[in-house]
């Protein structure tokens, strides 16, 4: 009977905490529009062992009369919904731009030819049971030529 009763409690123990779901810190993402400015590969990394603060840095591309190499960087907080798997998602980033997309110091280039995108973000996540990720956001740039509403959609992969 003790050990009926000593498998029966292993038993419940390994089966509630194999029940329980352990949280990815970290994202990788694909992002049309937002911090990328048009499109973007970006990486994030929650410093928390549950959802809350979290850092997250990329690259992407802007492209209208020229091409624009794009690094976002930005810190986040996802809010909890009442599903565990949704969440509010509040951030603030800056995405430095260079025009032509060369990364390396050129002689011939100006200080005008690169500037700074500042992009405060809302918007809603969404976390799958297959560690999928989905996210839209509201992404206004604000730069020194102006203020530009801008939409982003994200999808990715937690692990």
């Amino acid at each position: 009977m003790k050990h009926f009763i000593a498998i029966f409690i292993v038993t419940f123990f390994v089966t509630y905490s194999s029940g329980q779901t352990i949280f990815k810190r970290n994202t990788v993402y694909i992002e049309a529009g937002g911090n990328g400015l048009f499109g973007s590969a970006n990486y994030e990394w929650q410093l928390t062992k549950q959802p809350g603060l979290g850092i997250r840095i990329g690259v992407g591309f802007y492209s209208e009369n020229a091409f624009y190499l794009t690094v976002p960087v930005g810190v986040d907080y996802l809010f909890s919904l009442k599903n565990s798997k949704s969440f509010i998602d509040a951030g603030l980033g800056a995405t430095w731009t260079r025009i032509n997309g060369n990364l390396f110091g050129d002689s011939k280039n100006t200080n005008s030819d690169h500037f700074v995108n500042f992009v405060p973000s809302i918007g809603y996540r969404r976390q799958t049971n297959e560690n999928l990720m989905w996210r839209i956001s509201l992404t206004p740039i604000a730069n020194k030529f102006g203020l530009v509403p801008w939409l982003g959609l994200s999808i990715g992969k937690r692990f």
